[in-house]
């Protein structure tokens, strides 16, 4: 009885004052208690009968927007939560108020128009269809009205906010559920004329059927999970897109509709696993075997047609098939994290069942599928805690493999684990004679190569045992030249991981082994005139010996397990396996090079041995540096190549600063820099490549050593210009090296003296440059590059650049005839000012830029 005497008393002091009192100790009052006592008193306000009365009186004009808005918001929650309190002789004056209201400000706060307009849609969205069926065209018909009071823009802006809420306001309405809740029934009725399509081949009509079904579903789920009451309801519909999924045939020959269903189970496995923790606890219950389901019925969707069948498909049906089982593959992975072990549980005792049922043997395509969903979880997500993986290993050699599309899975799924493998040593006896049994498989190849190759990555130290049997199996299939080129290339590297763990002594016998037959056969093509037969196999060669240096790393072992070093990390006594190897080798690449100079392609091939043998060896690779930069000036001076400069620039980022390499290096950077400038003095726009590649060397020697520019005979104010010329070339990387080059040369105006006298008497060109760039001659996308260059211009040639820059932009029409001298003026304060902010930089020349171009304000612009 007091509560209630409580209640009414409180009830009676819902006035306006008392409101806007509560609503300035809500927004003034810096006591927190206080706050949260005025704001949970006003939350009460809101929901009272009274609201009725204060709402309007603090939407008076002469209130201010917190208060106007407190009085709109009221006026939402009254129609939307207690819409059957309002007697219905009242709706036409409540939306005649609204109205009016909405006239007033439009042309006054934003926040508060926004409010209104929101009532005003749960307005419309109550009263329709009955009491107000055109209420879109009345409100388009009232807002053009004209008025006196309100102006032809303030109107639109208004009627602009009503569409604009009405849709959302209709997301959470009590119409919208029970629109959607009609639908469904009308949907579900349309499931016997599916199935009747579907058995009688009527592809058109299931397709169309399967896509109304599914729209409802993926546009709606959330919604409809959110009506628990009519849980049955929308479970019936997810039923019916599961029949979809299912539907009979194969993917694309027989049907071509299953796919399209797909993105709803992403969709509502996204809007179950959002709810908070109780609720999710509630759907999962529902859901879990659901998609349990789901696993099953994707796993008949992903098997093989018969071998016959599979046989009479075209190339492009195989390949939508192919495309089709990876959309699966991702789905599975997907689902995964929300069935999480169980799934792989239930998969393991499913593909058990198919090995072991002595009754009934099972197809290979079942099996497959199977393992294809083992595969899909286990490639992108850690199963290394499961507990049925001991299990699938121990399978796998039981499957009777007869069938290339079921060894390509057992394959993949082999890899798929090989991180699993590394923890669970002792059982990589049981899978690798399937791998290495597999390489001899042409119609295997991409698969087992793979494999082999994630096997030696992921579990080298382990391997040891049977490395030569696996070096033994890989030079018998790289002898019969089973695989092609890129293959060839994987088990290269898949070899140089697994040599990488060995001794020392061991290594170089492998290699010796290895290597030894493509070293014969590089000596005879080294003898014989250049063809383009010969060309391919000394590619190949070349190819096969980078790729296998590309791996060899015996020295670095950021991926060994902890604890692991000392018991299984060679000792190395002398020089490293792979220099010893490529100095054997050293002449005859010589040699060959002698008669293939001519070829870029040859050329890059050789220059790929050492650049990847460098990045991988690292210190270890300081006894090839005096020869290598011999052979590198002496190829350069005959026929320059950017594989060359790029293998120098390697030699300058790793030996420059090592004392005892400095010399050779040192001489290989000059000599380099000599040839080019003089490609540059012969006109270098042939050459996009080289000038690129040189840009980078001179940025790397810059940054690793900037005392290479002291050299008497290195020539700074011709490789000042030609990094401006660079500037001007159409060839966007080039562009951005020699931006590159000029971001890492400013900063040493100081420290070298030649640049610093080089830049104060040329800098100025280097400015024309760059604002022509922006003004128009360059793509607005190295825009953020150029403004790296007038950022180091300020920060290290401050005084230098404000009278440059006066200078420059005193030329008419410069950098563009759009723009006028405040224009110019004002971007050049902007610079001058910003020493520290560099995307503040940025910002301002591309505002500059747009400015330049005669785009400011356009649509390009807002893409920019």
């Amino acid at each position: 009885m007091d509560r209630e005497r409580g209640e009414s008393e409180d009830n009676l002091d819902y006035s306006v004052a008392n409101v806007e009192k509560a609503l300035h100790q809500l927004y003034y009052d810096p006591n927190i208690d206080n706050k949260n006592l005025a704001q949970k008193w006003l939350m009460q306000a809101q929901v009272s009968p009274q609201a009725w009365q204060f709402s309007w009186a603090l939407l008076s004009p002469n209130k201010v927007p917190e208060i106007q808005y407190f009085g709109a918001s009221a006026l939402h929650i009254k129609i939307s939560r207690y819409w059957n309190d309002i007697p219905s002789d009242q709706y036409e004056t409540l939306k005649s108020q609204l109205f009016n209201q909405i006239a007033c400000f439009s042309s006054g706060s934003k926040i508060v128009l926004t409010r209104l307009c929101v009532a005003l849609a749960s307005l419309a969205l109550n009263m329709m269809p009955e009491r107000w069926p055109n209420a879109v065209g009345d409100m388009v018909k009232m807002f053009q009205t004209e008025s006196s009071d309100v102006d032809g823009k303030a109107r639109c802006m208004a009627l602009l906010e009503l569409l604009t809420v009405l849709p959302e306001e209709f997301q959470t309405s009590r119409l919208y559920v029970n629109t959607l809740l009609k639908l469904i029934p009308q949907v579900l009725q349309l499931q016997e004329q599916l199935r009747q399509a579907v058995q009688n081949g009527d592809m058109e009509t299931s397709h169309g059927i399967c896509r109304i079904a599914v729209a409802l579903g993926e546009n709606h789920s959330r919604a409809l999970l959110e009506q628990v009451e009519h849980w049955q309801t929308f479970l019936a519909l997810v039923n019916m897109i599961m029949f979809c999924t299912g539907i009979p045939g194969h993917y694309p020959v027989n049907e071509t509709t299953s796919s399209l269903t797909l993105t709803f189970w992403y969709t509502l496995q996204d809007d179950i696993m959002s709810f908070e923790a109780e609720k999710q606890v509630v759907y999962l219950q529902v859901y879990r075997p659901v998609y349990f389901q789901l696993v099953d019925v994707l796993l008949h969707k992903a098997q093989f047609p018969s071998d016959e069948e599979y046989s009479s498909w075209s190339s492009d049906e195989k390949e939508q098939f192919r495309i089709y089982r990876v959309d699966i593959s991702d789905t599975l992975m997907y689902v995964y994290e929300m069935l999480g072990a169980e799934l792989l549980s239930n998969l393991y005792d499913k593909l058990g069942r198919l090995l072991t049922d002595t009754e009934q043997a099972s197809s290979w395509q079942h099996i497959e599928a199977c393992l294809y969903g083992f595969q899909s979880i286990a490639e992108t997500n850690d199963v290394n805690y499961s507990d049925v993986i001991p299990g699938l290993i121990g399978l796998i050699p039981r499957i009777n493999i007869s069938n290339v599309q079921l060894a390509d899975t057992v394959m993949f799924t082999i890899g798929a684990l090989a991180e699993w493998l590394a923890d669970h040593p002792v059982m990589i006896n049981s899978v690798l004679p399937l791998v290495l049994h597999a390489l001899g498989n042409a119609e295997l190849s991409i698969s087992s190569v793979s494999t082999l190759k994630k096997i030696c990555r992921e579990c080298k130290y382990d391997l040891p045992p049977y490395a030569a049997n696996i070096v033994a199996v890989s030079q018998e299939v790289l002898m019969k030249q089973i695989h092609k080129t890129s293959q060839c290339m994987w088990l290269m590297q898949a070899l140089g991981f697994l040599l990488s763990a060995l001794q020392v002594e061991e290594i170089l016998r492998n290699l010796h082994s290895l290597i030894s037959p493509y070293i014969q056969q590089l000596e005879k093509l080294a003898d014989e005139p250049p063809n383009p037969s010969n060309k391919l196999a000394i590619i190949h060669i070349l190819g096969l010996l980078s790729n296998l240096f590309t791996t060899l790393d015996i020295s670095h072992h950021d991926d060994e397990p902890e604890g692991t070093e000392a018991k299984k990390k060679p000792t190395l006594q002398g020089p490293n396996p792979v220099v010893v190897v490529l100095q054997q080798v050293f002449q005859l690449i010589q040699k060959v090079l002698s008669k293939w100079l001519n070829d870029a392609q040859v050329v890059e091939s050789v220059c790929a041995i050492f650049e990847k043998s460098v990045k991988t060896l690292l210190d270890d690779f300081a006894p090839m540096i005096p020869q290598l930069s011999e052979m590198l000036g002496q190829m350069y001076s005959t026929i320059p190549q950017a594989s060359a400069l790029e293998l120098t620039r390697q030699l300058v980022h790793i030996f420059a600063n090592d004392p005892t390499h400095f010399v050779p290096v040192k001489a290989l950077f000059l000599l380099v820099t000599s040839v080019t400038l003089s490609i540059f003095q012969q006109g270098p726009r042939d050459h996009p490549d080289i000038v690129d590649s040189f840009m980078q060397l001179l940025a790397q020697a810059l940054k690793r050593k900037p005392d290479l520019f002291l050299a008497e005979n290195c020539d700074v104010k011709a490789l000042f210009q030609c990094g401006v010329l660079s500037l001007k070339f159409p060839e966007a990387p080039t562009v951005k090296a020699a931006c590159a080059f000029f971001t890492e040369l400013l900063p040493r105006c100081r420290e070298v003296q030649p640049i610093g006298l080089v830049v104060h008497e040329n800098g100025k060109l280097l400015l024309q440059a760059t604002l022509e760039a922006i003004g128009g001659q360059a793509p607005r996308s190295l825009m953020d590059h150029f403004a790296d260059i007038l950022f180091a211009l300020n920060k290290h040639c401050f005084t230098y650049l404000s009278i440059w820059l006066k200078e420059v932009m005193q030329q008419q029409n410069f950098p563009s005839s759009r723009l006028t001298q405040v224009q110019k003026e004002t971007f050049s304060q902007q610079i001058l000012r910003d020493r520290v902010n560099k995307r503040r930089v940025k910002d301002i020349v591309k505002e500059f830029t747009l400015l330049c171009r005669g785009l400011h304000g356009t649509e390009y612009a807002a893409e920019y």
